[in-house]
């Protein structure tokens, strides 16, 4: 498998790409974020590990600027900042997780482990059930034949109902694929995010498609006028 690193301090970098190397991956770098933009979207790589702070370009606008582009690569942020809001911003951004410096190279290796065993999964290009469509490859959504907008954190939540339509996914399961590592068990987010969903997919009067499971988690599945 092939990874992008983007990283301007040389020594992170070569820490990086040796590490990774002897794990068994390819690794390409970049120093900074025009070049690491460039080689991201000339080649098609398995994961990025990608900086926040960088010259040139910094890391959240080159999440921003692929996901656009309907780029789907596992894209893992590390930075030495910490704060709340920046990691919040760059994961809403589209980025699949979020590790802060400094961190324990096995850290690092089992969360680039983790974020390429979520995008095998992934295999198929487009997900119909009732009248919501959603191809993946250019991250449209359609219900009823009506585009629906969803934020990049919508979108991978959508999807991996959508992987697993009509069985039930544990909560677990989703703040796993869809937060990461980071996520804070004790918080509502997921609920939130599910109701903003829900009413982004049932506008204009279209029924019910996502399901509550009570203890459990959620499941997508058609239930006719019954839902």
């Amino acid at each position: 498998m092939k990874i992008l690193v983007i990283e301007d301090e040389p020594k992170s970098a070569a820490f990086l790409q040796l590490g990774l190397t002897e794990a068994g991956f390819v690794v390409d770098t970049a120093t900074d974020g025009a070049q690491g933009l460039g080689a991201a979207r000339g080649t098609e790589y398995d994961l990025i590990i990608c900086d926040v702070m960088l010259p040139k370009r910094d890391g959240l606008s080159i999440v921003a600027e692929l996901r656009r582009l309907g780029r789907q690569t596992p894209l893992l942020l590390v930075t030495a900042r910490n704060q709340i809001d920046d990691r919040v911003r760059g994961l809403d951004l589209g980025a699949d997780d979020y590790l802060a410096k400094p961190f324990a190279f096995a850290e690092l290796l089992a969360r680039v482990r983790a974020l390429l065993r979520r995008a095998a999964i992934r295999a198929a290009d487009s997900y119909q059930v009732a009248d919501l469509y959603c191809d993946v490859r250019h991250r449209r959504v359609e219900r009823a034949g009506r585009r629906v907008d969803l934020t990049p954190r919508e979108f991978a939540l959508l999807l991996l109902l959508l992987e697993h339509a009509a069985e039930v996914v544990p909560r677990v399961l989703i703040t796993d694929r869809v937060w990461g590592m980071n996520f804070d068990s004790d918080t509502n987010v997921l609920d939130v995010q599910v109701r903003r969903l829900r009413s982004k997919l049932e506008i204009h009067g279209a029924r019910p498609l996502i399901h509550t499971v009570r203890g459990v988690g959620y499941v997508l599945e058609d239930r006719g006028l019954d839902a």
